[in-house]
């Protein structure tokens, strides 16, 4: 609920700024997404640790309630609200800034729907380990770490260089 709570106050002072100031809401859109996207990033990179380390735990053990707690917490306060964020700035970015053109833009939304897809992936595995029930091993969440990381380099060079 605290999570719900900040999160509308956030979007009531970013709507409040783009009212007061219309001619900087671009800016201010821009800068709510360049937020949300650390926020989403920080929560993609760090998920895959907690996993590794989830893995070599035993079933129901105090330790694997512990992780699974956070692994919960982390998914439903702070990643998933991020993910929104960053889609439904982005997109109005995308609109109001290049009215989808450009396709340096597309791979970048190609690179992030790829993203998301790994939130996903990464969600119900959350949702595995609350039931001990993992199906990877640490080595396998090791490399699933570096998805994002890869995605992320991909994105942060289309937007700022444009190969194309």
């Amino acid at each position: 609920m605290r999570a719900l709570v900040a999160l509308l106050v956030t979007l009531a002072g970013f709507g409040l700024a783009a009212l007061y100031a219309p001619e900087g809401a671009y800016l201010w859109i821009k800068s709510l997404h360049i937020l949300a996207v650390i926020s989403w990033m920080a929560g993609l990179l760090y998920l895959p640790r907690l996993f590794i380390n989830h893995v070599g735990l035993a079933s129901g053990s105090t330790e694997s309630k512990m992780l699974a707690g956070m692994e919960q917490r982390l998914l439903r306060i702070i990643m998933t609200p991020a993910m929104v964020l960053t889609w439904v700035a982005g997109l109005w970015l995308a609109w109001e800034g290049f009215q989808f053109h450009g396709a340096w833009l597309h791979a970048k939304i190609a690179c992030v729907i790829l993203m998301t897809g790994a939130h996903i992936f990464f969600a119900q595995a959350v949702s595995r380990f609350a039931r001990d029930d993992n199906r990877y091993s640490s080595r396998f969440w090791r490399i699933a770490n570096e998805v994002p990381a890869l995605l992320m380099i991909a994105i942060v060079i289309l937007v700022v260089v444009k190969p194309f």
